[in-house]
């Protein structure tokens, strides 16, 4: 499998479009258009921090767990479709859906409990996924780090309404946590190879010319792990050429 990773607005689901159009391969996006939870998410992280200003140290966020499994569940069904085929693309990684819950519940959002069996049931989940993956197989993860500005430009242009700081000023703390995390998240990491992209310096989206390049980089990425062979990777280059 690729699997993409990084925060709010960093372009995953652009990204695994555009590799799923450049590989003729399955694209399995997060559950957002169809996620009831989210908003009540977001509402509850503001109702929380403004708990917590007002001298309730312990107010939580209720809908945290909830969300979290919500995800989880989800991502687990799509990752034992994506496992069946070849070069299958994932717009996130279950390893990150734990650092959110871990994220959430230093910040106070969730309690150390919901996180504790949160963390079990994702461990269990992610045992029966190595169960079921064919041997020798080799999965790829593409961080994309961009700074805090090109995530709040990305987060505006996309306009849901409970992702603006704009609308919720609580936000902006919660973003830079988030960015923080991300990069102890991605010094950690060592589930699979990994392979990092600039996103404040290549915008795969609007430059044709940054998305060729980070597609030559990906595809020799997949040649180096045995998934895609010179060959192949030769092909699709010169079908972009043309």
């Amino acid at each position: 499998m690729i699997t993409l990773a990084g925060v709010i607005g960093s372009g995953k689901s652009s990204l695994t479009r555009i590799l799923a159009d450049e590989l003729h391969t399955t694209p399995f996006f997060e559950p957002v258009a169809d996620n009831p939870v989210l908003p009540l998410f977001y509402k509850g992280n503001e109702q929380a921090a403004k708990a917590r200003a007002n001298g309730n140290p312990n107010a939580s966020n209720p809908y945290t767990y909830l969300l979290q499994t919500f995800f989880i569940n989800r991502r687990f069904a799509m990752i034992k479709k994506a496992i069946q085929g070849r070069n299958n693309i994932l717009d996130r990684s279950i390893l990150e859906d734990e650092m959110f819950m871990k994220m959430n519940t230093d910040m106070g959002n969730a309690t150390h409990l919901e996180f504790s069996v949160y963390e079990e049931l994702l461990h269990n989940m992610l045992a029966e996924l190595d169960a079921m993956k064919p041997t020798n197989t080799h999965d790829l993860l593409i961080y994309i780090r961009v700074s805090y500005d090109t995530m709040i430009h990305r987060i505006e242009k996309r306009g849901r309404d409970y992702e603006q700081i704009s609308t919720d000023p609580s936000l902006v703390e919660y973003y830079h946590t988030l960015l923080q995390y991300y990069a102890d998240w991605e010094k950690n990491y060592n589930r699979s190879a990994m392979m990092v992209i600039d996103g404040d310096q290549y915008d795969f989206v609007e430059r044709p010319a940054d998305r060729n390049l980070l597609l030559d980089q990906i595809e020799q990425q997949l040649v180096d792990l045995g998934t895609l062979s010179s060959q192949e990777s030769a092909d699709l280059h010169q079908h972009r050429q043309i």
